[in-house]
């Protein structure tokens, strides 16, 4: 199937590491990070993406050069785009029109991350072959994997006040004894100092989205993100060929190309509170055969506590986000949301690999609704 055609096409060197090519993207999130494009609403637009491990690995790569991964260099961002109209407080919806795959994938074991980490220490790697709609690889003989291409990481800059909340309540976490990666400095894009030091690591999703790795934000679903600063200043990277739900070492991780177009929900967010990423498809998927809404929900409480790969909590917040949704867009009161939580809502792990948040998804099916 042909890509659609970009009104707007954001290019990037894949040849050079994030480091090599700083104007186009980076790799910590800062509201001081300056856009690198404009849009407009309504505009398609191609932003090319590096995969997350900044091309340190390849298709000749062996368990050797997964021992030399650089883990501060992961996850680079291309971005900021600047959504002309977008405002702190409005809601900012992102139409995946497609991603567009590359030819080669990876997916990695290390003791850095993954949810059993603590059992699986020793590095490994699986190369993939990335060709007509699916994923093969003679390091997993017997197995082919149906493509099914999305962003890990779509994200907003957040407000400097929400940056250093978010930095405050990691740190607390740290000091608890949790599994949280802190603000440094090393290969951080930009390198200025200003931003190097105070920027939050893109590993784990938070209140303006992030590495999310929820596996149906495929072609054909609207993303729904918090805008903290003038312009929204949305990133996107961190592609995947396919993922189980629950990630919970690495997908199949790839090089990638996002089209999108986006629209501004004026005020939105800040009339209903909504702090975390939402999501909708209109049409069913491969991926979930019903229209649906979600919610989701992430290791910390409404008050602002941090707490480490805690999925009961996620899965709290994912359903308390659900029924606040039902009160506040439909109309029904508390308890009967609940109920209609219990009755026809599906929790999904999403991902358990991205500490310290863990992200649950709940996906309301809207062939329920009469009226």
């Amino acid at each position: 199937m042909a890509m659609p055609k970009a009104d707007t096409r954001i290019a990037i060197d894949r040849s050079k590491s994030i480091g090599e090519e700083p104007d186009k993207g980076h790799n910590r999130w800062h509201p001081d990070i300056p856009p690198i494009a404009s849009v407009r609403q309504g505009q398609v637009v191609c932003i090319e993406a590096r995969d997350v491990f900044d091309a340190q690995l390849s298709a000749s790569s062996t368990v050797e050069d997964v021992l030399a991964i650089e883990f501060d260099k992961l996850q680079p961002l291309t971005g900021p785009v600047f959504v002309e109209g977008a405002k702190p407080g409005d809601i900012l919806e992102i139409d995946i029109l497609d991603v567009e795959p590359g030819f080669f994938g990876c997916t990695v074991q290390m003791s850095l991350f993954g949810f059993l980490r603590d059992i699986y220490k020793d590095p490994y790697l699986i190369r993939w072959r990335l060709s007509d709609g699916f994923a093969t690889s003679d390091d997993l003989p017997g197995v082919r994997i149906p493509g099914a291409p999305f962003m890990g990481v779509m994200g907003n800059a957040p407000s400097l006040e929400l940056l250093e909340r978010i930095a405050q309540r990691e740190a607390e976490l740290a000091a608890r004894g949790g599994a949280v990666a802190l603000p440094n400095a090393n290969e951080a894009v930009p390198a200025h100092p200003d931003i190097a030091g105070t920027g939050l690591i893109t590993l784990p999703p938070r209140e303006f989205g992030g590495n999310v790795d929820i596996k149906q934000l495929t072609r054909g679903t609207t993303v729904r993100l918090p805008v903290y600063v003038p312009g929204a200043l949305f990133s996107t990277g961190d592609a995947h060929y396919a993922q189980g739900d629950n990630e919970c070492c690495t997908a199949i991780e790839m090089a990638s190309a996002l089209y999108c177009s986006f629209r501004v929900v004026e005020g939105e967010a800040a009339a209903l509170g909504i702090n975390d990423i939402q999501f909708y498809r209109d049409e069913p998927a491969p991926t979930m055969p019903r229209r649906y809404f979600a919610t989701t929900g992430q290791s910390r409480t409404r008050e602002g506590v941090n707490h480490s790969e805690d999925a009961t909590l996620a899965a709290r917040n994912a359903l308390l986000n659900m029924i606040d949704h039902l009160v506040d867009v439909r109309g029904y009161t508390p308890q009967q949301a609940y109920a209609i939580c219990s009755v026809a809502v599906d929790l999904k792990m999403s991902q358990l690999a991205d500490f310290p948040n863990f992200l649950v998804s709940a996906f309301l099916p809207l062939d329920i609704f009469t009226e």
